[in-house]
């Protein structure tokens, strides 16, 4: 296996001249997704215009903009102790090697716990979700608290609607993920059918905190990069990306896997099989296909059609 480099510095500097040119007609060619656009988020967005370009790309930038003063005014808010005792709790358990969280009194903890209370605050039917957790620290190790929570935001009501609350629609993009599989490696879906493996068991964890502990760090960005783009067809398209990659552990003869805890403990172990594949693993969910027709998703009383690309 090859471990991936990353780009040369000088084609950061050419993606990040793009970028800034297509920062600049924002209004013009962002909002419709152009197509542009699309390519250069499939090439990954550079790490230094990912703050910049994440909360245009999913609207958190307009919804800032429109809600001025709104984010500081909820964090200058006490809280409800039910909600704040328990992210409190939760809070040394994100990324707790990273160096921006390592203190329970550091910039990266505080700021996780002012961008989560302000979401219950924000949302308080919902409340918090402990999947909540770990996208927003993805978040701020990318952008400043105001930025994260509003990109949390539009996650949790445009982009995931219904998967942190009580209303399960995370049930549907399960069944989804089964009918693509089917679909895209059916030796690896007969194997989880045999076994009695469902997606629920091993993709809601996947899906609900959107891979970040399950990617390796830079192939996680690179993901969200396409997500903030497509939207969640990209989850379903990795989910299936991932799965195909185990599939050689489900071959007949193959005793990696005899049953279901084997399985799921290969499922929960994912992360390994793409620890150096980046651009390999990125194309794999960006450009294979399988022949699917529209799926109709709901979303807040909006219905939106999704073409599935595995």
């Amino acid at each position: 296996c090859v471990r991936s480099v990353g780009p040369s510095p000088e084609l950061v500097r050419q993606r990040e001249a793009k970028w800034i040119n297509i920062i600049g007609q924002w209004d013009r060619i962002l909002l419709k997704k152009s197509s542009k656009v699309k390519l250069q988020c499939q090439k990954g967005i550079p790490a230094s215009l990912r703050a910049k370009c994440w909360p245009l790309l999913c609207g958190a930038s307009e919804r800032m903009r429109q809600n001025e003063n709104l984010y500081e005014s909820l964090d200058s808010q006490p809280g409800l102790q039910s909600w704040v005792d328990i992210i409190e709790r939760d809070l040394d358990r994100q990324f707790p090697f990273h160096e921006m969280f390592l203190s329970k009194d550091g910039h990266g903890q505080r700021g996780l716990f002012r961008v989560l209370k302000a979401y219950t605050q924000f949302q308080p039917e919902e409340g918090y979700c402990q999947a909540q957790g770990p996208v927003a620290a993805v978040l701020l190790m990318n952008m400043p608290a105001e930025e994260a929570f509003w990109c949390l935001v539009q996650i949790s009501e445009q982009y995931l609607p219904g998967y942190y609350s009580p209303l399960l629609v995370i049930l549907f993009d399960a069944a989804i993920l089964s009918w693509v599989l089917k679909k895209t490696c059916p030796a690896a879906h007969k194997h989880l059918q045999q076994h009695g493996v469902e997606p629920l068991m091993f993709a809601t964890d996947w899906l609900m905190c959107l891979f970040t502990r399950h990617l390796p760090f830079n192939t996680l960005l690179r993901v969200w990069d396409l997500f903030f783009c497509y939207g969640v067809s990209v989850c379903v398209r990795c989910c299936a990306s991932l799965l195909v990659k185990l599939s050689h552990l489900c071959r007949p003869g193959v005793k990696q896997c005899p049953g279901q805890m084997e399985t799921l403990e290969r499922l929960r172990g994912v992360r390994e099989h793409v620890q150096e594949e980046e651009e390999t693993f990125i194309a794999e969910v960006t450009l294979k296909r399988v022949s699917a027709p529209c799926l109709i998703i709901p979303c807040r009383g909006n219905i939106h059609q999704v073409t599935l690309f595995v």
